[in-house]
């Protein structure tokens, strides 16, 4: 049977043979382009897509993550504590007035000795011929004195019988004024010198301990020693002066009356009363400190003269005074800072003023308020205005 020339006209040739192309293959043919091109088109969008994914992720992954915690008030009853020394409530240092030589020492370090106490005696030979010189100084002028006198009253006695005229009895009698004048300089002189020999007997001014005996005998003491120090020190210990160095943020609370705890190394876990008597009225330029002076019982002896202590105060929480954690802290430039995240989640610095350091935290007296929230461990790299994530929140 002759083929359909309608079929035969619709199907292409095969240009190698000749021979007309199926209709079915031209069908197949085109639906395989078309996977084909399907396939193209979806692997490149999904090559698009996991690019903008890999994108947003490696954006995402370059901003750090941060940990806020929220700033809290100074805690009350919060004690200051700060390092003391302490000094006897009286306390002398007794020189040698006078040159010699130590003949004897009648107490040593430790004794209880009472107001007058005789502590030692010092050899004063130099000393002792200016007394005679003196003595005998006195004597002539004493000696010189009297006839003046004498003569005087002879010479006013002619001037009544107009035996002699008014110039030679004034003169007589400005004789003796000069005379009478140079036993009062020799008086005074030997007082000098016997005054000057009292001292050779070394007192106590006051009741108390001998703390110190710096000579022994035979030794040269007084203005004229090589290397003058005091002989023995007396103090008066029932009761002793503490003095601390308060910083100027705390100077307003000490007010005499004010009450606080002594501790010192010689007892451990005895605490000692002690009180606000004064301060020093002015903040020292160097140190920026307050010196207090306070007081404190010793009935028993056990606080010594010149021993370190500490003072606890007991002070009043400050309202404008928050405590952040140390690790939230920036140092960089002339300020410590802290850096806190907007609702943007940009980062911004805030200078601050720093109080005491207390180990875990640090007080603020300027620069932030309570429920303030700031970054904890800040990465180095972190400046202002950078972008972060906030992770879980935290707590100082």
């Amino acid at each position: 049977m002759p083929p359909d020339p309608l079929e035969t006209s619709s199907m292409p040739n095969d240009s190698l043979s000749g021979r007309p192309v199926p209709r079915r293959l031209r069908v197949a043919g085109a639906i395989a382009a078309a996977v084909a091109l399907s396939v193209v088109v979806a692997g490149t969008i999904s090559r698009a897509s996991q690019t903008k994914e890999a994108q947003q992720w490696s954006d995402g992954a370059a901003i750090p993550t941060v940990h806020l915690v929220t700033v809290s008030g100074s805690k009350d009853g919060e004690p200051l504590v700060l390092p003391a020394t302490m000094q006897a409530w009286v306390g002398s240092r007794l020189f040698a007035r006078v040159p010699g030589y130590v003949r004897s020492w009648q107490h040593d370090i430790g004794a209880h000795v009472a107001a007058g106490t005789a502590l030692g005696v010092i050899d004063t030979p130099e000393l002792d011929q200016q007394i005679v010189a003196a003595r005998a100084q006195l004597a002539m002028s004493a000696a010189s004195e009297k006839l003046a006198r004498s003569t005087a009253a002879r010479w006013n006695d002619l001037l009544a019988d107009r035996s002699v005229s008014r110039q030679e009895a004034d003169e007589k009698n400005g004789d003796l004024a000069t005379k009478t004048a140079a036993v009062d300089a020799a008086k005074a002189n030997l007082g000098q010198l016997m005054a000057m020999k009292s001292f050779a007997v070394i007192r106590a001014p006051f009741a108390g301990v001998l703390t110190a005996r710096n000579a022994d005998i035979g030794d040269l003491v007084g203005p004229n020693a090589s290397n003058p120090r005091p002989i023995f020190a007396v103090a008066q210990t029932g009761r002793m002066r503490i003095y601390a160095n308060v910083p100027q943020s705390y100077s307003a609370h000490m007010q005499p009356g004010l009450k606080a705890v002594l501790v010192v190394p010689d007892y451990p876990g005895r605490t000692f009363t002690a009180e606000i008597i004064g301060n020093s009225g002015a903040i020292n330029s160097q140190t920026g400190n307050l010196q207090v002076q306070l007081a404190a019982d010793n009935a028993d002896g056990a606080l010594k003269p010149g021993g370190f202590a500490q003072v606890r105060f007991a002070l009043p929480a400050r309202g404008d005074v928050v405590e952040v954690p140390s690790s939230t802290l920036i140092f960089r430039g002339t300020s410590p800072q802290v850096a806190t995240v907007d609702a943007a989640g940009r980062i911004h610095m805030r200078p601050l003023i720093l109080g005491r350091d207390l180990g875990r935290v640090v007080e603020v007296l300027s620069g932030l308020h309570s429920g303030d929230r700031i970054v904890d461990n800040p990465p180095d790299s972190l400046a202002e205005r950078d972008v972060v994530k906030v992770g879980a929140p935290g707590n100082a």
